[in-house]
């Protein structure tokens, strides 16, 4: 399985969930307990995923985006029966992304700052 990193200045650190990431592919491969185990420890071994990004393919594995309501099949439980609580991907904000913004949306965001100044500072650091 080929791995990608997203959502970091330098994308190296947040790891792309896919919807080929199928097996066993969690960290030390267990969370929590299972119902259908007699409530001993979950075994995840993901046989399919649902409800991802279906507009983007991947070169390098042909695979879907992860969302926050993505759901994977265990062949133990039922479909849909795992789902994600902490998707861990939210955004880091970088110069760019201020410098691209609407500068009234900035303003309204946040009211008690300076925004003129703060885009003429991201300016003067990206050259």
């Amino acid at each position: 399985q080929t791995q990608r990193y997203i959502n970091d200045k330098e994308g190296s650190k947040k790891l792309m969930a896919t919807n080929k990431d199928i097996g066993k592919t969690f960290e030390k491969n267990l969370f929590g307990n299972c119902s259908k185990l007699n409530n001993n420890p979950c075994q995840v071994n993901v046989t399919q995923w649902s409800g991802f990004y279906k507009k983007i393919t991947l070169e390098e594995n042909n695979g879907n985006a992860l969302l926050e309501d993505s759901k994977a099949t265990c062949p133990i439980g039922s479909p849909d029966c795992i789902t994600i609580v902490n998707h861990g991907q939210t955004a880091e904000v970088s110069q760019k992304n201020v410098k691209n913004a609407d500068k009234q949306v900035l303003m309204e965001l946040f009211p008690f700052t300076e925004m003129g100044d703060y885009i003429r500072k991201t300016d003067q650091i990206e050259s």
